[in-house]
């Protein structure tokens, strides 16, 4: 189940209010074994966290929650997730019990079968806050943390699908989008890349959405440099290139990342795009699921 982006925060009896994690959602069923782990597109997240598949929970229950990694300030940080930091898997939700599914019962009697189960390390349980969102809100964005999720009271679990029943308030905005292209770098990125030319697919054309120049460190630099490198074209995958930057170098349209930004603007390009990492998932980042909105002009 996904989350309906909401403009702004709100406080309501009939809704739960709970953290925003910058992390990878994931779906979780308890084994003997440990944990089958997969993503919301259906990726085997096992070998990609080996430290939580190898958590024992209560067997034959299946979570829903997001893998991430702390920095030392105690914040998720997506980054040190991605370098190989140790994960903790954050629970907010449970979709079975070994007696069947749980996702016709309201989200209330789904939080308080979680909050009986004993859970041991490395596992988080999502405890959120009744009616005042706005109070969580401001408390979030003190803490330059990623946002906020309401869930009314009384909704259900619709696994694939985006409800309304649940709003995400973000602070930053995060997006899926395909590397296409870079522009060279120069100073202390001579040698690399200085941005990445990121687009969405529309159907078979791939849409430039903008140049991301910013959130790489120097292992993420070095490694996104050969993987570009080692797949460059001649031509752009880009349908139209009449405003990318000139001096522009393309690749083929095969390496997702994540990127945070703060708004589209009116032509249709990211606005203050930062890199947040290389994306796991091969299914291609669609214009109508990534894309600006009406809501957005």
């Amino acid at each position: 189940m996904l989350a309906t982006p909401w403009p702004a925060p709100f406080d309501d009896e009939d809704w739960w209010f709970e953290l925003k994690w910058d992390g990878y959602r994931c779906v979780a069923r308890a084994e003997r074994s440990g944990l089958r782990m997969w993503s919301r597109r259906g990726l085997d997240l096992g070998d990609r966290f080996p430290e939580v598949a190898a958590l024992r929970l209560p067997e034959g229950w299946v979570f829903d929650g997001e893998v991430i990694a702390f920095d030392e300030a105690g914040r998720p940080d997506f980054q040190l997730l991605q370098a190989g930091e140790p994960a903790t898997y954050v629970i907010f939700d449970v979709l079975e019990s070994p007696a069947g599914p749980l996702v016709s019962a309201p989200i209330e009697e789904r939080k308080g079968a979680l909050e009986e189960l004993e859970l041991g390390d490395r596992v988080l349980v999502d405890r959120p806050i009744r009616g005042s969102g706005i109070a969580l809100y401001d408390a979030v964005r003190e803490r330059d943390l990623e946002g906020i999720v309401a869930k009314r009271a009384q909704s259900r679990y619709q696994p694939g699908r985006r409800s309304p029943d649940w709003r995400k308030v973000a602070l930053r905005r995060t997006m899926r989008a395909v590397v296409g292209g870079w522009l060279p770098g120069d100073g202390g990125r001579r040698g690399t890349f200085g941005s990445l030319l990121v687009g969405l697919w529309d159907g078979p054309d791939l849409r430039w959405a903008g140049a991301v120049g910013s959130g790489f460190d120097h292992r993420t630099l070095r490694r996104l440099g050969e993987i570009i490198a080692g797949i460059e074209r001649a031509t752009p995958p880009f349908v139209d290139t009449s405003s990318v930057p000139r001096g522009a170098r393309w690749c083929e349209p095969v390496v997702n990342v994540f990127v945070e930004y703060k708004e589209w603007t009116r032509d249709r390009r990211l606005r203050a795009p930062v890199f947040k990492g290389i994306d796991l998932d091969p299914a291609p980042p669609l214009w109508e699921e990534e894309g600006p909105d009406q809501a957005d002009f």
